[in-house]
């Protein structure tokens, strides 16, 4: 069993702490060298130019994922020279009715070098496995979708 840990430090600084007059803003160290600044979504008062946990959730599915997707890909000896996603987070009332992320929305792109093709449906096939073995996605309750263009 591996045990992963971050550092999170939240400060009352000018603010009061009763509702509405403090900030969520906090620091979230990774590592020594990686640092981020954490707050809450915007809809709830955050700033935007910091990031905040549904980013950081989905942040870390599409990292999860695309990892998985590399280790299997490199398996096949497919030549990929690039890879992108754009990973979106929805916020809305889960089935029990609690304000929740209900869907996690990964959008892989997948580049080869060139003269390899491969069949969109074996891409499909290996992206459906990636999303099976990710931990992170293991790790999540609700719905999780890979889309695939």
């Amino acid at each position: 069993m591996s045990k992963i840990s971050i550092d999170l430090i939240w400060e009352l600084g000018n603010g009061k702490m009763t509702p509405g007059n403090y900030s969520n803003q906090h620091e979230i160290t990774f590592t020594p060298k990686i640092k981020i600044i954490g707050d809450s979504a915007p809809d709830w008062k955050g700033d935007k130019l910091n990031s905040n946990p549904e980013q950081t959730l989905a942040a870390s599915l599409s990292s999860c994922h695309m990892m998985t997707f590399l280790a299997l890909a490199a398996k096949m000896k497919w030549p990929i020279i690039k890879y992108k996603d754009n990973a979106i987070a929805t916020l809305g009332k889960n089935s029990k009715g609690k304000m929740s992320v209900i869907q996690l929305e990964l959008n892989p792109k997948v580049s080869f070098s060139d003269k390899f093709t491969i069949d969109p449906d074996e891409i499909k096939k290996v992206q459906d496995r990636a999303h099976r073995y990710c931990f992170i996605a293991n790790s999540l309750s609700d719905e999780v979708k890979v889309l695939i263009n």
